[in-house]
């Protein structure tokens, strides 16, 4: 498209063939999993997605260029690179100057989403809001990029370290609609939800989705993106009160380090990994590729002939 933004061919080809194509971020791979699974991880979901009948689009950034549609070299390159930034949306035009190599956020990726117009993508889970918000207002970009991007996003709700009551109010106050799939319950990322937290708007089958999103962006001509809310599949559900106390174990011993911004996610996510003995790393894993293929069917039925 230009020097700085780049679409691969096999995601042009998709886009000027009418083919369903799935949206990838790359944080997970640079800040999220442990090598050499992070390379495994995306291989697999990037022929999950190839296999199911779409085209994968892995967003990423590589020496300043953001990239629609990485390939395999490419991949193995930046989950190999120990010095690749994590990239919100705000950040891109930061790393086409320098230069940078950097997984993208949900919000980076949905700035790609926007720019190339694709509409499905599948994520882990979103940011939201942080519980220490009266003190810090600390709201993650990924809302607001949700608000401006015509896109589905497909995720287990939001992080399980982040306020999710406040986290679903803040995206109600931005127009952005909120949908539980096959589940009146809000996900908690590692656990199926609380009676307490319960989605504003459920439906139950790919169809049903793809009629909704006709419907919001086309005959109504709304703006917005779309958290279509997927529960980790039952049998790799966690006990919340488990994940509850052993993020606060993480939390503090975040703050005892000094870890903050960026980087907090990212350490307390593997500190709750270690205090369950890796089962939160192989429950993050479950329902990533349990989002992954509901967004597939999603874009099939998107492209299905309809009357």
């Amino acid at each position: 498209m230009t020097r700085n933004v780049q679409i691969s061919d096999a995601v042009a080809h998709a886009m000027a063939t009418n083919r369903p194509i799935v949206a990838l971020e790359t944080a997970v791979v640079t800040h999220g999993l442990p090598r050499p699974m992070n390379l495994e991880v995306v291989r697999e979901l990037v022929t999950l997605v190839r296999e199911s009948g779409a085209e994968p689009a892995v967003v990423g950034v590589l020496d300043g260029v953001l990239h629609v549609g990485l390939g395999a070299a490419q991949l193995d390159r930046l989950a190999n690179d120990d010095d690749a930034a994590k990239l919100s949306a705000r950040d891109l035009a930061w790393a086409a100057v320098t230069g940078a190599n950097g997984g993208t956020t949900v919000a980076g990726t949905l700035a790609a989403c926007r720019i190339v117009g694709l509409r499905v993508f599948a994520t882990g889970g979103i940011g939201g809001v942080h519980p220490d918000f009266a003190r810090r207002h600390d709201v993650s970009a990924d809302l607001h990029a949700l608000a401006a991007t015509p896109c589905c996003v497909v995720s287990a709700g939001a992080k399980a370290l982040l306020d999710l009551p406040a986290t679903v109010e803040h995206l109600d106050r931005l127009g952005v609609p909120v949908v539980g799939y096959r589940t009146d319950l809000f996900p908690r990322f590692y656990s199926v939800g609380s009676p307490s937290l319960r989605v504003p708007r459920r439906l139950n089958d790919p169809k049903q989705v793809t009629r909704f999103l006709d419907i919001h962006w086309g005959d109504l001509k709304q703006t917005t993106g779309v958290l279509l809310c997927n529960p980790i599949p039952e049998e790799a559900s966690l006990d919340a009160d488990e994940i509850k106390q052993a993020l606060q174990q993480a939390e503090a011993a975040a703050q005892q380090a000094g870890i903050t911004g960026p980087q907090l996610t990212p350490y307390v996510l593997d500190q709750v990994a270690k205090l369950t003995d890796g089962r939160a790393l192989d429950a993050n894993l479950a329902l990533l590729y349990h989002n992954v293929k509901l967004a597939v069917d999603i874009a099939l039925a998107r492209v299905e002939p309809r009357s």
